[in-house]
């Protein structure tokens, strides 16, 4: 193993190590897999499966040394190799590696700031995981995610003007970190003015311009599409005592 001199430290060396095990790891479970699957002899003691910066895999038993000079990856996954459809324990070790992958990854990572970390995870979170490779899912690309640096809860906020503007969205702005600490917790606190369900970033949302309180879509049966046409949204609360 490298020595620590000799670690990753900034996020684009950290991300080239991510990157070259990553691919090693693919390729143990793709274009290798039958020379990886006999490797993985239940006969055998406790294995593992080592992705390695010049992107070669090994399937080997685990460090010695207590504690490690790297996280380990997932211990024991040839026991479980006999036990389970030969596609589902690919799956499964797939998962354990994407996980192993991040671990080592945020262990250089440690004395990297907020910002950088950030930038780290928006750089591996650009590429498939081992798991969606193996399974060959596509990767969703229509929500919002870490790479965009968007914290938009898919939602339709109207100005005063009558302009539509989505809530806060701060990829371009240039004071970005601070703007992300207020926004976190205006969200954390957010709750549904008609079900009381806590804000969750994969659905849609729509505040009042009148109270500003916030609503689940669904809630007030207003999509994406319908709020674009809405100029000044009302929401039943407030159209009711509109109407008294």
């Amino acid at each position: 193993m490298a020595s620590i001199s000799s670690s990753p430290r900034t996020v684009e060396e950290i991300f080239k190590d991510y990157n070259a095990r990553r691919t090693g790891i693919v390729r143990a479970l793709t274009y290798d897999v039958d020379e990886f699957y006999n490797l993985c002899d239940p006969e055998k003691e406790n294995l593992c499966l080592y992705g390695h910066p010049n992107e070669t895999w090994e399937v080997n038993l685990p460090a010695e040394e207590v504690p490690p000079e790297l996280p380990e990856p997932a211990l024991g996954i040839n026991f479980a190799r006999d036990g389970m459809n030969r596609r589902d324990w690919l799956s499964l070790v797939a998962v354990h590696s994407d996980c192993w992958l991040l671990s080592v990854s945020f262990y250089f990572g440690a004395r990297l700031n907020r910002n950088e970390r950030k930038r780290l995870f928006s750089m591996m979170n650009d590429l498939p995981t081992v798991f969606e490779v193996v399974t060959e899912r596509k990767p969703v690309k229509d929500k919002p995610s870490a790479d965009s640096g968007s914290r938009s809860r898919g939602s339709i906020k109207r100005s005063n003007d009558g302009q539509a503007k989505s809530t806060p969205k701060l990829a371009d702005e240039k004071l970005a970190d601070e703007s992300y600490e207020e926004d976190e917790e205006e969200h954390g606190e957010t709750l549904c003015g008609s079900c009381g369900g806590n804000y969750s970033a994969d659905e849609f949302w729509i505040g009042c311009d009148i109270c500003e309180k916030w609503y689940h879509g669904k809630c007030v049966k207003i999509t994406p599409a319908k709020a674009e046409s809405i100029k000044q949204y009302k929401c039943p609360s407030c159209m009711k005592r509109a109407r008294q």
